[in-house]
């Protein structure tokens, strides 16, 4: 399930009340996060379809460049229960991204 929000107050409400997060962040004229998007969503309906899916634009939420530390796009960023497990920006591979969601998604959710 994909979500999209229109500001940082329902970003962080998002975060606060999602056990998984997966918060993609973008803005429309980068390529690499067009070709990007599609394949993490499969990842997430595929392996770990509690994660929620978080779509953000930065060029319609300009403030979620400062508070969330985003300085490059793409970047993906993943909380667990409310809390930042990591992030990734620019070079980001799937098989990558597949193997740090595996454990922390089978602790909460196995």
């Amino acid at each position: 399930m994909e979500e999209m929000v229109r500001t940082i107050e329902d970003i962080e409400k998002q975060i606060n009340d999602s056990p998984a997060i997966l918060i993609y962040i973008s803005t429309e004229g980068c390529n690499v996060c067009r070709e990007l998007k599609p394949k993490i969503r499969k990842l997430l309906d595929g392996n770990f379809p509690e994660i929620k899916f978080l779509y953000i634009n930065l060029d319609e939420i300009k403030e979620a460049t400062g508070r969330l530390s985003v300085f490059a796009v793409p970047t993906i960023l993943v909380y667990f229960e409310g809390k930042e497990f990591f992030r990734e920006g620019r070079n980001l591979g799937i098989i990558q991204l597949s193997e740090k969601l595996d454990r922390p998604y089978s602790m909460l959710f196995g």
